[in-house]
């Protein structure tokens, strides 16, 4: 936690607790520094900050007083900035928990990623074959970005399905979700900016803010309603927000779907306060039930949503495909990649345009959500069977993630460390925030086979949960 941080927390406590009572003068800027050894830029920084959030008030020419019923209107907010320490704790956390899932012995409930069998891999390595032989000296200039034009013209197509109207000039190939979503973070911030994530969160998110060198807001977020709307409004007046990342459809970890009217909602507040949002939305395809939920671009009016997207979840992770349609800020995006990877494979693309030219895609999304639907029930059904009473499972349609939530005395980072040792991979909510309000949650990834070596792996993780448990 930072310096000014610390003294946010300092002062809020014994406001509270009536040391300063409301009214009372705080000690000047000058005097809290003495008195704190902290600089009068970091002391001015935390009276600022408890000023915006209606603890104090300032009075011209006399100083700073507790603002009156402070300890009883102004409730300490579950908004919480992200400290870099936290960020880089959880990096090196991420980077453990990663290396742990590519073991083949592992049983990886703790993946990001659906079982690869899923995935049509002779048809694509047929188009992968098709188009390698028919490459042209040209190919590689033709899809430097913003990428390939027949695929971006088949992205386009997908779009105008659902009634969103772009041109596959808004849109920009990628080497995956995770540039789609740093290119777009980088083409509406500069180092220092403020960005609003959801607590929890995808822990890319979190390893993005760090390495762009900006700061962080995590504003709180259920399976009910997704990130509390009043919560981000509060946020945008306080903080001067140039973006908001966050997942409408299958939210990762907690997995719900926001409705069409929440995300008209969010999206207009966005654009009330000129807020740029990056929508990730990866799992958009793995949705149960015929219709596919909208995303948020649907209700973009002013070209404020970056929507990125990937094939990785869906069709293929090795291809690293993905892409943003980035609208007015297509082109800073594309100037950005040049200067980073430059383009994305073209062979890839190329592939990609091939196989995505016929039906097969279509076929195959309908076949995996419907495996991916029992196999989901199978795992829910199972954990049931041996989580103790008190634990809850989200149960949120679509996707392949169940957010499971112990009790709180059960430290799932502990039952990460055991159950590895047993062969078994789980994602622990330590991953997705940078706080310790998940600390008893973890994820579990439910696209894997449903056989007998899953039935004794969840055993087994049932067995640890109750020893954890006393």
């Amino acid at each position: 936690m930072a310096k000014y941080q610390q003294l946010v927390e300092q002062l809020r406590t014994q406001i509270e607790a009536r040391i300063w009572p409301p009214g009372e003068k705080l000690p000047s800027l000058r005097q809290q520094a003495e008195q704190s050894g902290l600089s009068l830029m970091t002391v001015m920084h935390a009276y600022e900050v408890l000023e915006s959030q209606g603890w104090i008030v300032s009075k011209p020419q006399s100083g700073y007083y507790v603002a009156p019923r402070a300890a009883e209107s102004r409730p300490r907010l579950p908004t919480q900035e992200i400290g870099k320490t936290d960020q880089a704790d959880t990096n090196s956390f991420v980077f453990d928990v990663l290396q742990a899932t590519r073991n083949p012995v592992i049983m990886p409930f703790g993946s990001a990623f659906p079982d690869p069998e899923l995935f049509p891999q002779r048809q694509l390595m047929r188009s992968l074959v098709k188009v390698s032989h028919n490459l042209k000296p040209t190919d590689a200039l033709n899809n430097l970005p913003p990428g390939n034009e027949a695929l971006r013209k088949i992205l386009a197509q997908r779009y105008a399905q659902q009634g969103i109207t772009l041109s596959p000039d808004d849109i920009v190939i990628t080497n995956g979700a995770m540039e789609a979503l740093n290119l777009s973070l980088q083409a509406v911030t500069e180092p220092g900016d403020w960005v609003i994530l959801e607590n929890p969160s995808f822990y890319g998110a979190l390893q993005a803010i760090e390495r762009l060198k900006l700061n962080a807001i995590a504003i709180a977020s259920d399976v009910e309603h997704g990130m509390d709307l009043d919560e981000l409004e509060q946020a945008l007046q306080r903080w001067p927000v140039k973006a908001c990342w966050l997942m409408t459809n299958r939210q990762n970890p907690l997995g719900f779907t926001l409705s069409a009217e929440r995300k008209q909602q969010l999206v207009e507040l966005l654009s009330r306060y000129n807020v740029a949002m990056i929508e990730d939305d990866v799992y958009g395809d793995l949705y149960e039930g015929h219709d596919k939920p909208l995303p948020a671009k649907a209700f973009d009016l002013d070209g404020n949503v970056l929507h990125c997207g990937s094939f990785s979840k869906n069709l293929v992770a090795g291809f690293r495909v993905g892409w943003v349609a980035a609208g007015r800020h297509a082109q800073r995006v594309q100037r950005i990649q040049l200067m980073s990877t430059l383009s994305t494979s073209a062979p890839m693309q190329l592939a990609l345009a091939d196989f995505l030219s016929t039906r097969s895609y279509d076929t195959h999304l309908k076949k995996l959500r419907q495996t991916l639907a029992k196999r989901k029930q199978l795992a829910q059904q199972a954990l049931r069977r041996v989580l103790p009473a008190d634990a809850s499972i989200s149960d949120t349609p679509g996707g392949y993630f169940l957010w499971v939530a112990l009790p709180v005395q059960i430290n799932t980072t502990e039952l990460y460390h055991l159950a590895l040792q047993q062969g078994i991979s789980i994602a622990p909510g330590q991953l997705f925030s940078s706080r310790e309000g998940f600390s008893h949650c973890f994820r579990f990834n439910t696209a894997w086979p449903w056989d007998a070596r899953a039935e004794a792996a969840v055993e087994t993780l049932g067995k640890l949960i109750g020893k954890l448990n006393g």
